[in-house]
């Protein structure tokens, strides 16, 4: 697949990453405080939440590893962070459905943030 063509998408698929993220997060938290249960869709909008980045981290690793660098090596490290996030996330799956909105809700905040200072450093 052309470099360009990955990098376009890289760089378009990061507003449905981030914002999937900060949507599903903040529907999360405010459905935590409001102590309400947590619906099905829930759920399966976290799944696509996290599946859109790691979608979109995915991209970015194929571009690094075929020599395309970004000009800040931070926007690099913030990819590294939310994979290692993500994964420690799902170790903690068990622990993390006793309050599911809430634990998720501030993953996908997370998440989204370092997203957000991945963009910042491109």
């Amino acid at each position: 697949m052309p470099l360009d063509t990955v990098l376009a998408f890289h760089q378009t698929w990061f507003y449905v990453a981030v914002i999937s993220c900060g949507v599903v997060g903040l529907w999360g938290f405010i459905a935590a405080l409001a102590k309400k249960a947590t619906p099905d869709s829930f759920f399966k909008a976290r799944t696509l939440a996290i599946g859109a980045m790691l979608i979109q981290v995915g991209a970015g690793v194929y571009l690094y590893s075929n020599g395309l660098r970004p000009a800040n090596s931070f926007h690099v490290f913030y990819g590294v962070v939310i994979v290692i996030t993500l994964t420690l996330a799902y170790l903690y799956r068990t622990t993390m459905a006793k309050r599911p909105a809430l634990t998720y809700g501030i993953l996908l905040l997370f998440v989204m943030g370092l997203g957000l200072r991945a963009w910042a450093n491109v």
